[in-house]
């Protein structure tokens, strides 16, 4: 039996994760369960699954009479648990990633942020200490289940992009889109900062970034193609130009099961199949740089290293909401998160506190520059 901590356990990918614990009740034990705000959906959780340890952002240890209080960064070290689902957003995750490598952990991560801030101090944990990151995230999922089975030069990553709600719109009415338009996704349903994301193409670039620490492969071979019908995932091609994809419905429970469940793929109905009795188009069109300006400002910041990653992770979080809130415009979200990146003074970026200090710089400096 998996013994399994969840963190972030009200959003959308910590419920879709207790959907496939719920799917193999023989399967998980959950020792512990942690949150944000969403009281009210943690105390349903913790009655249903009846964890041993419970932590919330705004509640204290007299909501939770069953349970344990106990901080994110210490649950996940628990000599007990065996795997802890990181579904959380922004920094707070890094610690606990860090921690439950530290612990030997096996680290199912769909919060990107962790790894677009420290990449190589979490590849270093792993090598050091043992513990492993399982992707969670639906690209680079798609990529681990293609490398499988493989021991051959890759020649190249595709990463796919449906292209966002903009994909189409004329460059000049770009600059005007409300939050509502930006907000409705084509093909994808997700929280408020990945749709936004997904629509400057922000979230694009944290994957490429994702990619090319998870599987220790250059950035020139890393490339994203914009696909519309979100059907493949991401591709790998090899050195004698055999391409391999990972296809099917644009739903996250797949990836969180083959995670969960690795190495093994197990039956489960509630995880919608490709239909093959209707007609299928796949598509594909390059990227337009002038369409995505934050693409390349975050890989070019990401190919820089040391504490940039950083600073972009958090300016484009302070951003996001800074447009979300009427603050700014869509176009001063690359404009913002611009400014920060050159400003800062990096820092090596080779330990949490090097890193978070950096997260902090940024948070500070985007808000004062979105207030002022």
């Amino acid at each position: 039996m998996r013994k399994i901590v969840v963190l972030g356990s009200t959003g959308s990918i910590g419920r879709q994760t207790l959907d496939i614990v719920r799917a193999f009740p023989d399967e998980f034990e959950v020792i512990g369960l942690a949150a944000g705000t969403n009281t009210k959906l943690l105390k349903e959780q913790v009655a249903e699954f009846q964890p041993a340890h419970v932590w919330s952002a705004a509640a204290g240890a007299g909501e939770f009479p069953t349970a344990a209080f106990t901080p994110m960064e210490e649950m996940v070290t628990l000599p007990r648990v065996d795997q802890v689902m990181v579904a959380l957003m922004g920094s707070v995750g890094l610690t606990p990633t860090l921690n439950a490598l530290a612990a030997g952990k096996q680290v199912a991560l769909s919060n990107k942020e962790p790894i677009v801030m420290a990449g190589k101090l979490i590849k270093d944990f792993e090598a050091l200490y043992g513990g492993r990151v399982l992707p969670v995230d639906s690209e680079p999922s798609a990529i681990w289940q293609c490398l499988q089975g493989e021991d051959n030069e890759i020649l190249r990553i595709l990463i796919t992009a449906s292209g966002g709600p903009f994909r189409t719109t004329p460059l000049e009415d770009i600059e005007n889109v409300t939050p509502e338009q930006a907000l409705r996704h084509p093909t994808w349903k997700m929280g408020q900062k990945i749709t936004i994301d997904s629509a400057t193409l922000m979230n694009k670039a944290f994957e490429v970034i994702e990619t090319h620490w998870l599987f220790s492969v250059p950035w020139e071979r890393i490339e994203v193609v914009v696909h519309p019908q979100s059907t493949i995932h991401s591709m790998v091609e090899f050195a004698d130009g055999s391409v391999k994809a990972q296809l099917g419905p644009p739903d996250m429970r797949l990836p969180i099961q083959y995670a969960l469940f690795y190495p093994q793929r197990l039956p489960n109905s509630m995880i919608p199949r490709l239909d093959t009795s209707i007609s299928h188009s796949l598509n594909f069109d390059p990227l337009e740089p002038n369409r995505y300006p934050c693409f390349s400002l975050a890989i070019e910041a990401a190919r820089k290293g040391g504490t940039y990653p950083a600073v972009l992770s958090a300016a484009d979080e302070v951003a996001v909401q800074a447009f979300l809130d009427g603050k700014i415009g869509y176009g001063g979200i690359h404009h913002l998160v611009e400014q920060t990146l050159s400003e800062h003074d990096s820092l090596p970026g080779e330990t949490a506190e090097e890193v978070l200090q950096a997260d902090a710089w940024a948070s500070a400096r985007a808000f004062e520059l979105a207030s002022g």
